[in-house]
């Protein structure tokens, strides 16, 4: 067994908690922060923050075989869309999660990626990818956030492990 259900579920309430911090820091961005462009591939805060919960989004989509046919909605570049909107994603990714065995962790998920290409992961690895993809954009978005002058919250694993 690679990893438990019970180390899934807990990966992505640190996920969530993750996101959530870093929302909170961004609501207190002026729009002129929240959009300056950093040069990077999502360029602000805001956009890094549409990609990370659009990509948790479409992969949740791709678990439940529900296709979208969009990565990034136009209406999703809105910090106020998110605030309501990742929450409740993220409670929908634990609803799915909700009633797993250890043993349904190592269940394949076939689904097609954006380009249409075929691909098939255990459950496992789709999960802990959805949470270092996650990790790796919120590292970039805290940079951000210091070249900014501003103090990011802490994300660290360990600083959710204490909250717990």
């Amino acid at each position: 067994m690679p990893v438990s259900v019970d180390t899934l579920r807990l990966q992505l309430d640190y996920s969530a908690w993750a996101s959530q911090r870093l929302m909170d820091a961004a609501a207190k961005l002026s729009e002129e922060e929240l959009t300056r462009d950093f040069k990077t591939a999502d360029k602000t805060v805001l956009d890094t923050l549409v990609h990370i919960y659009a990509a948790d989004r479409i992969w949740l989509t791709r678990v439940l075989a529900q296709p979208r046919a969009t990565f990034i909605d136009p209406e999703d570049r809105d910090l106020t869309l998110l605030q309501t909107e990742w929450p409740a994603l993220q409670q929908r990714w634990k609803l799915w999660l909700r009633d797993f065995k250890d043993d349904d962790v190592l269940r394949v998920i076939e689904y097609k990626d954006t380009k249409g290409r075929g691909y098939s992961q255990p459950v496992w690895q789709i999960l802990l990818h959805v949470v270092n993809h996650g990790t790796h954009h919120r590292g970039q978005v805290s940079g951000f956030l210091r070249a900014m002058g501003q103090t990011p919250p802490p994300l660290d694993l360990m600083a959710y492990y204490r909250t717990l």
